[in-house]
């Protein structure tokens, strides 16, 4: 079956025909192609080799002259490097300028008396006395806790690298006559 189909198939058996017109096409084109010259390429083309031209020495000078880079060229390297460093420079000098960020938290403290007799403005007065560089006092109100005692609930901001919760509840647990106990009743970053 197969070599019935192939036997009706010419294409393939004439081939030597089709690459004969080929031939003869381009050369009717280009002209005839001497057999000294031919580089053959493809069974179907031939094609001409590259025509090489003799260099003068003149011609090679000049062509070494000729930097694509520009990579020899310490002036332009120079230059490149000094503004390079005026812009470096420049983004310093701005980038200094910038405020940075600083963070902060807002704590809310409970600071429990020891009885119902305490003075809760005196222990207000103590606690607000603390100053600290980063430590900014807020509200404050008097909280029931039970059987007539109140707790005093106060606010504050704080910068985190200048004040920590440790140091906060030492300082106000100093004043040992009106404070019982410090708790942190809430803490949020600002």
């Amino acid at each position: 079956m197969a070599t019935n189909f192939l036997m009706h198939e010419k294409i393939w058996f004439d081939k030597f025909k089709y690459d004969d017109a080929e031939r003869r096409f381009y050369e009717q084109m280009n002209g005839p192609v001497t057999a000294g010259s031919r580089q053959h390429v493809s069974p179907m083309r031939q094609v001409e080799p590259p025509a090489k031209k003799g260099a003068t020495p003149a011609e090679d000078d000049e062509d070494n002259d000729i930097d694509l880079f520009g990579s020899d060229e310490e002036e332009e390297d120079k230059e490149a490097a000094r503004l390079r460093e005026e812009r470096l420079r420049q983004y310093a000098e701005k980038k200094a300028k910038k405020p940075t960020l600083v963070a902060k938290s807002s704590i809310l403290l409970d600071v429990k008396p020891w009885d119902d007799e305490t003075d809760m403005a005196q222990l207000e007065t103590c606690v607000r006395s603390i100053q600290l560089d980063g430590l900014v006092w807020g509200a404050s109100k008097l909280v029931p806790v039970g059987y007539g005692i109140r707790k005093l609930q106060i606010q504050c901001v704080v910068e985190d690298d200048k004040v920590g919760t440790d140091l906060l509840e030492e300082e106000i647990t100093k004043f040992e006559e009106h404070v019982q106990s410090v708790d942190i009743a809430a803490f949020n970053k600002i």
